[in-house]
C-alpha cells in the first residue's frame, strides 16, 4: 500500500468533491495515474450473435474483431451461445489446446463451455456456452434479479428465458476464467454485453465483481422497435412517450425492464447512432455515455480484375435467375436494384420499397429496362424445382413460370407481406413491363439452391441499393453496399443516414455515394416518389456520371472503416475502466 496523492479525473465525481490524501494499492495508483487512455487487458464481449449469424449484430462483431485482435491479440474473448452442442457450428472451429486446464474445471463447476475460434478476419478466440443446464435454476435466478435490481421477469415469454440463460451462463464463465487466470494478476478487465438479450449477465458481474468494468451497447432499444413495428409514429411523439407505459401496452414489460436497469447499472452505457441515442434517453431514462457508430472490414471486397470479374458473374447470375422464372430476355444494359436486411416489412422500408417500384412502372423518363429484387428472408420452404430444372438447362424460355415474382415456395404463401402487396398493385412482372420485381426470400449463404451466391458476391452485382428505413438505428446494409462500390440511396431515420449527411455537411445525394431521403412519421408517399425518381434519374446518367458515383461511393465507406470508428471504443472502454476504478476506491476507503 502507498499513501500518496492522485490528480483525479473530473467525471469521478466522488473524487472531485471529497479529494484528498488516500491509501491505495498499486493497482489503482496505475489506473488513475494514466493520463493516456486506459487500455483494457482482457475484453469479454457476450452476444447472441457471437458465431451465430442470425442478424445485423454477426456483422457488427464479425467485422470489428480484427481490429480488436490486431491492438490486444487473444485478449479479445468473444462469447456466444451454443447452438449447435454436438453438431458442428460453420462458424466455429474447436481447439482443444486453448485453456485446457481451466476448461476442466469449468467442467467441475458445471459450465459446459466449447472453446476455439470464430472464423472470421483475426480468428478471435471464442467460447461456445450450454446455457440449457441453467433452465433448472431459473425461477431463482430470476428471484435474485427481482431482489437486486427490481428487473420484471414475470412476464416473460418467447425468447426471454432462452436469452436471459444464455447471459447468465456467460457471466458464470467469465466469472470462472476471471478467478482462475485473472483475479491475482491486477488485470483491466472489460466485460461488454450486447443488447437486452445480455443484460442478466452484465448485472451479475456488476454485483459479483465490481472491479470488472461492464459496458453495454443497445443496438436498438426493445420498446422503440416495437413501437415502430406496431405502426405507431414514434419519431413525432417520441418526446410524449413513457417508456414503462408503453412497455405495458405493446406487453414488453421484461425485456424493457431487463434493458433499462442494465443501461442504469454498468459503468458506461452505449448505443450505434445519435437517433438511437436520443430513443434511449426518452424512452429507458438513461442518456447514453457514448456513441458507438459501426464500422466495417473491407479487407475481403475485391480488388482490380478480381472484383471486375466478380461483378461480371454476379450480374449475369442474377440475370439469368429472373430470365428463368419469368421467361424473359433481359440483357446486361438492365439497371439491376436491390433491398436487403431483416424481415421488417414497415422499419426496413420494404413496403416503401415496392411502392416505388409500382410508381417506376409508369415513369416516362425510365429508358432502362429495371430488374428489382427484395433480398430479405422469409418463412422459406424449399427452392422452386421447376425454376432449378430451367436453370440447369441450356435453353431458353420465353413463357413464365407460375408466380414469377418469388424465387423459392414460402410455407405461409397466402399470407406473406410482400406477396400480398405485390397481388394487391396487380405486379405479375409482365413481359411489357419495364420494371420487373422479384423476391428471393432466404439468407444468402451461398448454398439456397436457387441463386447460389452469398451476400457480399451478390451485391457486387447490383448498380443500386435502396434501403428506405423507417426503423433503422444504424444501417449496415448501406454501407456494406458502397463499400462494394454500389451507390445506394436510405433515410435520414437511419443512424447510417445520418452519418452520410454529416460527412457531407447538408443532405447527401447519389453523385456522393448516397442519397439520404428525409423521412417522418408521415410523409411515406413523398418517400415512394423520390426513391422512384432517384432510380430515374440513375437510368439516364451517363458512364462518367455513373463512375464518379461509384467511386465516391467507395470514398465514402472508406472514412467508415474499423480502423476510423474503434477509437470511439477505446474512449468508452477507458470511461468504463476509471468508473470501475472509483467504485473499488469508495469500497476500499469507507
Amino acid at each position: 500500500m502507498y499513501d500518496i496523492k492522485l490528480e483525479i479525473p473530473e467525471f469521478c465525481s466522488t473524487f472531485a468533491k471529497n479529494f484528498q490524501t488516500r491509501v491505495f494499492s498499486p493497482r489503482y495508483i496505475s489506473f488513475y495515474m494514466a493520463k493516456d487512455l486506459l487500455t483494457p487487458d482482457y475484453i469479454f464481449e457476450s452476444s447472441w450473435e457471437v458465431c451465430n449469424k442470425v442478424g445485423g449484430i454477426y456483422t457488427v462483431l464479425s467485422s470489428r474483431a480484427k481490429t480488436l485482435q490486431d491492438a490486444i491479440p487473444d485478449r479479445i474473448i468473444f462469447i456466444g451461445p451454443d447452438c449447435w452442442l454436438e453438431k458442428t457450428s460453420p462458424y466455429f472451429i474447436e481447439d482443444d489446446t486453448l485453456f485446457c486446464e481451466w476448461r476442466e474445471k469449468a467442467h467441475e463447476e458445471g459450465l459446459n463451455v466449447r472453446i476455439g475460434r470464430w472464423d472470421i478476419p483475426g480468428r478471435p478466440i471464442s467460447f461456445l456456452v450450454d446455457f440449457n443446464p441453467f433452465f433448472a435454476e431459473k425461477n431463482e435466478i430470476y428471484t435474485w434479479l427481482w431482489e437486486h435490481y427490481q428487473v420484471d421477469s414475470l412476464h416473460a415469454y418467447g425468447d426471454y428465458d432462452e436469452a436471459s440463460m444464455f447471459s447468465y451462463a456467460s457471466a458464470k464463465v467469465v466469472e470462472s476464467f476471471y478467478l482462475y487466470y485473472l483475479l491475482d494478476k491486477h488485470a483491466k478487465v472489460v466485460y461488454h454485453g450486447n443488447e437486452w438479450m445480455c443484460g442478466l449477465g452484465l448485472l451479475y458481474i456488476n454485483n459479483k465483481f465490481p472491479e470488472i468494468a461492464t459496458l453495454f451497447t443497445t443496438h436498438a432499444t426493445s420498446i422503440g422497435r416495437s413501437i415502430a413495428g406496431n405502426n405507431k409514429p414514434l419519431y413525432d411523439y417520441l418526446f410524449a412517450y413513457q417508456g414503462d407505459q408503453m412497455a405495458w401496452e405493446l406487453n414488453m414489460q421484461s425485456k424493457h425492464s431487463i434493458e433499462k436497469q442494465t443501461a442504469k447499472y454498468v459503468d458506461c452505457f452505449t448505443t450505434v447512432s445519435d437517433i438511437t441515442a436520443n430513443e434511449c434517453k426518452e424512452l429507458l431514462d438513461k442518456p447514453v455515455d457514448y456513441v458507438l457508430p459501426n464500422g466495417f472490414d473491407n479487407s475481403f471486397v475485391p480488388k482490380g480484375a478480381a472484383f471486375t470479374k466478380k461483378r461480371k458473374l454476379a450480374r449475369q447470375r442474377l440475370l439469368d435467375v429472373a430470365n428463368a422464372l419469368m421467361g424473359t430476355d433481359l440483357t446486361d444494359d438492365t439497371l439491376i436494384v436491390s433491398t436487403s436486411g431483416r424481415y421488417e416489412f414497415r422499419n426496413k422500408g420494404i413496403d416503401v420499397y415496392i411502392e416505388a417500384m409500382n410508381r417506376l412502372l409508369r415513369d416516362r423518363r425510365l429508358n432502362r429496362q429495371v430488374l428489382a429484387f427484395i433480398l430479405v428472408p422469409g418463412w422459406v420452404g424449399e427452392p422452386r424445382q421447376d425454376l432449378v430444372e430451367r436453370l440447369n438447362s441450356k435453353k431458353k424460355f420465353d413463357t413464365p413460370l407460375e408466380v414469377p415474382q418469388i424465387t423459392h415456395w414460402l410455407h405461409n404463401m397466402s399470407h406473406d407481406n410482400v406477396l400480398g402487396m405485390l397481388k394487391f398493385y396487380d405486379m405479375q412482372n409482365r413481359k411489357d413491363d419495364q420494371v420487373k420485381l422479384i423476391f428471393l426470400p432466404c439468407y444468402l449463404t451461398g448454398s439456397d439452391g436457387v441463386l447460389n451466391l452469398s451476400y457480399y458476391d451478390m451485391i457486387l452485382g447490383n448498380d443500386l441499393c435502396i434501403y428506405p428505413s423507417y426503423y433503422e438505428p444504424w444501417g449496415y446494409t448501406p454501407l456494406e453496399a458502397i463499400a462494394f462500390k454500389v451507390p445506394c440511396v436510405t433515410t435520414d431515420l437511419a443512424g447510417f443516414g445520418l452519418w452520410a449527411n454529416h460527412v457531407k455537411g447538408g443532405y447527401s445525394e447519389l453523385e456522393d455515394g448516397v442519397k439520404v431521403i428525409h423521412r417522418t412519421d408521415y410523409n411515406y408517399s413523398e418517400v415512394a416518389d423520390t426513391i422512384k425518381d432517384a432510380v430515374a434519374d440513375y437510368s439516364n446518367l451517363s458512364a462518367d456520371e455513373v463512375k464518379k458515383c461509384r467511386t465516391n461511393a467507395e470514398k465514402l465507406s472508406k472514412k467508415a472503416l474499423w480502423s476510423q470508428f474503434i477509437r470511439y471504443y477505446e474512449e468508452a472502454y477507458d470511461f468504463a475502466l476509471r468508473k470501475a476504478a472509483a467504485r473499488i476506491y469508495e469500497r476500499d476507503n469507507k
